[in-house]
């Protein structure tokens, strides 16, 4: 079963996002206190546990949020899903896939600080069609495509 490995919120865009007990997803908007919430389509962002276990078997010291992702994930195909899939996560949250991967015009910190980064091609951005609180632990079901 799918599920999220971590929750995770920066302050800025553009650097690794720090693991938290818990997050609030607001509708329209993305997470409580993170830099990427907005009345826009990158909301929230989700990497999965495999891509980041990809660059630590390359050598780099990283961990979920690294890579600036608010949720990292584990055992769901994240880049296989079509723009406009529906998702649940945990037991009231609703988000819509707009967003495959994503184009980097200049290496950012991340990339600095990590070596490389997985987030242009396997990560994926949602937005929030109905909110709730999210933990580590919660539960990830593919709703439509």
């Amino acid at each position: 079963m799918a599920r999220l490995v971590a929750v995770s919120i920066s302050e800025k865009k553009g650097m690794r996002k720090t693991n938290v007990d818990e997050v609030v997803l607001e509708a329209d908007s993305g997470i409580k206190g993170d830099a990427h919430a907005g009345p826009w389509h990158r909301q929230v962002s989700l990497l999965a546990q495999e891509s980041i276990e990809k660059m630590r078997s390359m050598g780099l010291d990283v961990k979920a949020g690294d890579f600036a992702e608010n949720l990292t994930t584990e055992g769901i195909d994240l880049v296989s899903l079509p723009i406009g899939t529906k998702m649940r996560l945990g037991e009231s949250v609703m988000v819509e896939v707009t967003q495959i991967g994503k184009v980097c015009h200049e290496r950012c910190a991340i990339y600095y600080q990590a070596g490389d980064c997985v987030m242009p091609k396997e990560g994926i951005f949602v937005r929030v069609l109905t909110g709730g609180r999210l933990v580590p632990g919660d539960t990830i079901s593919v709703l439509e495509y």
